[in-house]
């Protein structure tokens, strides 16, 4: 698959979580960082996206910790949070 459909692809993942707050924190995140990342980073977020919502939002707010395989500029990126909308 191609760099432009992998990334389409995963921003309707990042989107649709199935709960509106895990919507915004990692469709938020996507939309932030996606485009940037290395053929490497998208495989691990592909990876990433496998886990259940409740611990990538876990991991992100510092209450649990990420097991190793997640640790390093992705995970550091999402604990940041600078990158959910909120509305007024």
């Amino acid at each position: 698959m191609d760099r432009e459909t992998r990334l389409k692809r995963l921003r309707f993942r990042s989107w649709h979580r199935g709960t509106k707050e895990a919507d915004l924190l990692i469709g938020g995140f996507f939309d932030q960082h996606g485009e940037r990342w290395d053929e490497a980073e998208i495989t691990l977020f592909e990876t990433l996206l496998e886990e259940q919502d409740v611990d990538i939002m876990a991991w992100a707010m510092g209450t649990a910790e990420a097991p190793e395989r997640y640790r390093g500029t992705i995970l550091e990126a999402l604990k940041t949070l600078n990158y959910v909308p909120i509305s007024e």
